[in-house]
């Protein structure tokens, strides 16, 4: 008897460890973002908002303190009332990814949009990515073959380099996006359709899925009108899996169309959290958000895997000095930039040569290619400087020698830079027709 006693007593002083609740229930709300009482939770945990229809709500912690948890609804239609229960769902840091996901459309949280069973996906990968010790970085030595002429000869693209397009509304982006994504030699695509139109992301996926390059090219989608929070989510989604393809020592081609959109959708938060306004309304989290976003992609420090990047910029109103098209262009490693007046006269890609650059292709190409992309920008700057005064008949043939050539290479410069939709262009074909112009 005496030993169970001491049993019991001994047992009841052992130290049992504290329940930590994971739930809690909506305090008030304001707009689309609830208080909730609090209760341990990291910042970007998916939690579920029963509303009092009985529907179940996602929503991600934002912010925290010791009153409230702050949570941002990733849906618009709730029926969300103060008392309805919140739920931990998941902590929200690992993504799942294979190759199951090639040849797929997802959302920013995984779920298939072309209706079609995903079936089980084995591994998984950080959402937020991995630190990477940059002194261990790979060089780029290598081109990659993006199928577009004028890109592969004048803007020679490294694998593992990071690109800005640079384009207003209109002027053929998305056309050139596809073209790169069917027609690069890359092992894997993936293409990340952050912000755009509902029709525009149902037309180009359609078209990408239509030969047999479908099978490297995997979709992230997340439409204009679903909320910030899952526009960011889809971002950050997009480049984890790239990253998890670099890491298996594919050589990835990532396409961000818009970065723009997900610099709003930043904003948006922002500014719902109480962050002062700067330049156009951009709060500092924007500024930061971008360089954190684009050096996840690159060459990989561990294997042979990269991920070239190119990232969309919407100028608004054409205007190049955009904050975020600053932030971006002095980030990257390159920028290409579209010319309205070239797609006015139909010359599409519409490429703007004298303001565009890629800043590693002289590392990349042999010297007479060099040379011969370094004539093609001065004869193309010479011509579009003094189309005016030729114009006007103010030219009079064999005052300028540089422009005398530029004036009759001009035909031949315009079929060069014209490419359709349909034509594949290979780094080689592109090389050789370029050093053709100027035998």
């Amino acid at each position: 008897m005496n030993f169970e006693k001491k049993l019991i007593d001994n047992i009841s002083q052992i130290k049992r460890p504290k329940f930590i609740f994971s739930s809690g229930r909506v305090n008030h709300f304001d707009g689309n973002i609830i208080y909730c009482d609090p209760f341990p939770v990291p910042i970007g945990s998916l939690c579920v908002v029963k509303d009092q229809m009985g529907k179940e709500i996602l929503a991600e912690v934002i912010r925290f303190n010791e009153k409230y948890n702050m949570l941002a609804i990733l849906e618009n239609s709730s029926h969300i009332v103060s008392g309805c229960e919140v739920t931990l769902q998941d902590d929200g840091r690992y993504i799942e990814v294979d190759n199951t996901l090639l040849g797929r459309v997802t959302d920013a949280f995984g779920k298939p949009l072309d209706e079609k069973p995903l079936g089980k996906i084995k591994n998984k990968w950080p959402l937020m990515g991995k630190v990477m010790n940059p002194l261990k970085r790979s060089l780029i030595t290598k081109p990659l073959d993006v199928g577009v002429r004028i890109i592969n000869s004048l803007l020679t693209v490294g694998q593992g380099q990071r690109l800005g397009i640079i384009a207003g509304s209109g002027v053929g982006k998305s056309v050139l996006l596809g073209m790169m994504s069917k027609y690069t030699e890359a092992d894997v695509v993936v293409i990340a359709l952050i912000g755009e139109r509902a029709r525009e992301v149902g037309t180009m996926v359609n078209e990408l899925f239509k030969d047999e390059a479908a099978q490297k090219i995997t979709v992230v989608a997340v439409p204009a009108d679903r909320s910030p929070l899952m526009r960011i989510r889809g971002a950050n989604r997009a480049t984890a899996i790239a990253e998890y393809f670099r890491d298996q020592g594919k050589n990835v081609l990532l396409i961000m169309d818009s970065l723009t959109r997900i610099a709003h959708a930043k904003r948006e938060i922002g500014l719902s959290l109480g962050e002062a306004a700067t330049s156009k309304g951009y709060p500092p989290s924007v500024i930061s958000m971008i360089p954190n976003l684009i050096e996840r992609s690159g060459t990989s420090d561990q294997g042979d895997g990269s991920i070239t990047s190119f990232y969309t910029i919407l100028a608004d109103g054409d205007d190049n000095n955009d904050p975020v098209v600053d932030t971006a262009r002095a980030i990257l490693d390159g920028h290409i930039l579209l010319s309205r007046f070239n797609a006015q006269m139909g010359v599409y890609p519409a490429v703007d040569i004298p303001n565009s650059i890629s800043r590693v292709m002289d590392d990349l190409i042999t010297n007479d290619h060099l040379n011969a992309s370094k004539l093609f920008r001065k004869h193309v700057s010479a011509y579009i400087e003094n189309k005016d005064l030729l114009l006007m008949g103010g030219y009079t043939h064999g005052q300028d020698k540089d422009l005398d050539n530029a004036i009759d290479m001009w035909p031949k410069l315009i079929d060069f830079i014209s490419q359709s939709s349909s034509e594949k262009a290979s780094f080689e074909s592109s090389k050789i027709a370029l050093l053709k112009l100027y035998e």
